[in-house]
């Protein structure tokens, strides 16, 4: 189980991000025109395919001088993150 929750500033994330929700995700992260925090708080899971959509996302905010914001990553999820070096690549507090 899998839901994204898009605020005006906020997208909560729930569940698992795999690659059975990957496609869900993109079309949401790839629409994004401003920067948000993305509240990793609830989210109990994230493939490799679940980092490619985020990696997709920052790229394309970057280019346009913004970029996502993670919070509330914790436990084996941040371990990914630093692991893969994509704690280099995105603004985690």
């Amino acid at each position: 189980m899998f839901d994204i929750v898009v605020g005006e500033h906020e997208i909560i994330l729930t569940g698992r991000l795999d690659a059975a929700e990957a496609e869900k995700a993109r079309g949401i992260f790839l629409s994004l025109e401003d920067a948000k925090v993305v509240d990793f708080g609830r989210l109990e899971y994230i493939s490799s395919a679940g980092l490619g959509v985020l990696l997709a996302a920052q790229k394309k905010l970057v280019d346009r001088g913004k970029g996502l914001r993670l919070i509330n990553v914790r436990g084996h999820i941040r371990d990914v993150f630093h692991l893969s070096g994509f704690d280099q690549i995105f603004d985690i507090g």
